[in-house]
């Protein structure tokens, strides 16, 4: 066997166990699709993939919600939390890492360091003041308890992986557009914010997924339903009825992670650009 030939071999190989990882890993989303045209005794007294028909009432019900919200409301209002969070995320860290990176200020060492143990501090620490903070403020029930830590950078995470990827950038770009005339901000607007694409997309996906996701937060700062958000949604769908209809559960289930579907299929490519270059240099 030639090498050429061994080289197709292997690839085909490699290939193949691609695709048989790549159906275990779908088998459970492609479950649950199909879940959504089942009744309740197809689901648990049935092994088989396909229902027995296909009908959408289990869509339409699930979307009519439990009461007198519907899940274009909690869609609604999913997005009012998550869109703004993310935007003031990623202008907040990137002005803050764009601070760390490239300027040099007294306490600087100190301050990075602080930030850097605030990784280590679980939310189940920081919560309850949190709460006694922002009930005080008048902030219980509304989003702003989302809003604010965005606005003022209190995600170390991405601060420092945008750190890390602004010390991979030279600082020739930055004498050079100073030299042209630039200043301090439009040095970070024209220069390096095109280039930091890849690391702001990773971060944006990442908000955008934790924040969507987000079941604990939303239930202790949001307490009307008129507020919900999908993942409260979700939870208030399974609690309502007496005996859960899982077809319908399963229906709207799918309908909710399909945004997440295609944001990540969308933004795949700067999604794994950006992780994949944030710790390179530093």
């Amino acid at each position: 066997m030639t090498l050429k030939s061994k080289r197709k071999h292997n690839m085909f190989f490699t290939y193949l166990i691609i695709v048989l990882i790549g159906i275990i890993l779908l088998y459970p989303i492609a479950w649950m699709f199909f879940a959504t045209f089942k009744t309740n005794d197809e689901i648990f007294n049935s092994i088989k993939l396909l229902p027995n028909s296909f009908s959408f009432q289990n869509f339409i019900d699930g979307w009519n919600g439990s009461g007198r919200v519907t899940y274009a409301t909690y869609f609604l209002n999913t997005f009012l939390l998550v869109l703004p969070t993310v935007i003031f995320t990623i202008v907040s860290s990137c002005l803050v890492a764009y601070g760390f990176a490239r300027f040099k200020f007294p306490g600087k060492n100190i301050l990075f360091a602080l930030l850097i143990s605030t990784l280590m501090l679980p939310n189940a620490i920081i919560i309850v003041p949190r709460y006694t903070m922002f009930s005080k403020l008048g902030w219980i029930n509304n989003y702003m308890p989302f809003y604010a830590p965005a606005i003022l950078a209190c995600y170390p995470f991405f601060v420092y992986m945008l750190i890390q990827f602004l010390r991979g950038i030279p600082r020739d770009l930055d004498e050079s557009a100073y030299i042209d005339g630039c200043g301090t901000f439009r040095t970070l607007v024209s220069i390096l914010l095109p280039l930091m694409k890849p690391a702001l997309f990773s971060a944006a996906l990442f908000q955008f997924l934790w924040t969507y996701n987000d079941y604990f937060n939303s239930l202790i700062f949001i307490n009307s339903g008129s507020r919900y958000t999908i993942s409260l949604a979700l939870r208030l769908s399974l609690d309502s009825e007496s005996v859960v209809n899982w077809g319908k559960l399963m229906a709207i289930s799918f309908i909710s992670v399909t945004p997440l579907f295609i944001l990540f299929f969308a933004a795949q490519k700067y999604f794994v650009e950006g992780i994949a270059t944030s710790g390179l240099k530093g």
